[in-house]
């Protein structure tokens, strides 16, 4: 039996992982490392392992033994970060700490190591989907961090032999997610009216149960190895859609008003939400045919299913 290391499973996409490895038909024996092991389940074939901080001077768990590390945890992009060093803070987790973690893989024989990072690297958006041979034009310190983060693991691969591969999701959502996605879904669920019924965009999303399919194919198949991926749900939505999906998946009605698009821009702007302003109205996708054709993966749940289990703990009881 294999043994996997997760990193962030306390996290959202650490515990769906940590999950489905532990029901999948061949399973794992998993090693979780998060700040608070408390919130981490305690069964069978799983050790669990307390990290306080994460930095270039990080004492992560032994890793003899350990056949593929999942780096999920991170310092997040926040909409709104008031850190006076937030570039340096995201540089000391995302950077530092990755590049600490993967030197101690390489170190102990790891044979593969996978890397979350961020559609982000590529930049705020454009009218065409990214594809992975567009050049990196990072648009945050966290996309930044992830990106001197990638550039780091390629020299270790080429140096020591072990096998990296770097995912490259667009927003994440399922149930219990953070961030925008809950926002947006408890403004629908109040069936607070909306000014972004003129919104004309596309955006690409990746549910969390397709985001841990493509983890578990990265995890073992032979072609993922030091190749770097982007990966969606396959169905790029218009904010609109979004919202409209979300009402279906709610049972309530959505009322999107039709604002013209300057006035929406002045109003937020007016109220310092330029950047949610960027990411509700902008194109941001992500062409995923390299996922699709060098490791015949699919997303295997559909966005109106995977909308449906998102915001069930929303539903009226």
């Amino acid at each position: 039996m294999k043994t996997c290391l997760i990193t962030g499973a306390s996290g959202f996409v650490g515990r769906h992982l940590a999950t489905a490895l532990q029901q999948s038909p061949d399973p794992w024996l998993l090693r979780l490392v998060a700040r608070d092991t408390g919130r981490l389940q305690d069964r069978d074939g799983v050790t669990r392992h307390a990290v306080s901080t994460i930095d270039g001077n990080t004492e992560w768990p032994s890793l003899q033994g350990t056949d593929v590390v999942v780096h999920a945890a991170a310092r997040v992009h926040v909409m709104q970060d008031t850190a006076s060093d937030a570039w340096a803070q995201y540089q000391r987790v995302n950077t530092d700490g990755t590049l600490r973690l993967a030197q101690r893989a390489a170190d102990a024989g790891v044979q593969r190591f996978i890397f979350l990072s961020t559609i982000g690297v590529h930049g705020t958006g454009q009218e065409r989907p990214y594809n992975e041979s567009d050049n990196p034009v990072p648009n945050s310190p966290y996309a930044q961090s992830k990106l001197d983060a990638e550039i780091g693991l390629r020299s270790l691969a080429a140096h020591s032999g072990m096998e990296v591969v770097v995912i490259r999701p667009p927003l994440v959502y399922g149930p219990g997610a953070p961030g925008n996605f809950a926002r947006l879904a408890a403004m629908v669920q109040r069936g607070v009216p909306l000014p972004l019924g003129g919104v004309r965009n596309l955006r690409s999303l990746i549910a969390i149960d397709n985001l841990v399919s493509f983890i578990q194919c990265c995890m073992t198949h032979p072609a993922a190895a030091n190749q770097t991926f982007l990966v969606s749900d396959g169905q790029d939505l218009s904010t609109p859609d979004l919202i409209r999906g979300m009402g279906a998946a709610l049972n309530r009605p959505v009322h999107l008003l039709p604002f013209p698009p300057t006035l929406l821009r002045w109003g937020m702007a007016c109220i310092g939400k330029q950047a949610m302003h960027r990411q509700l109205t902008s194109t941001l996708r992500a062409d995923i045919r390299k996922a699709r054709t060098m490791l015949n993966w699919a997303p295997p749940i559909p966005v109106s299913t995977a909308l449906i289990k998102a915001l069930s703990p929303h539903q009226p009881r």
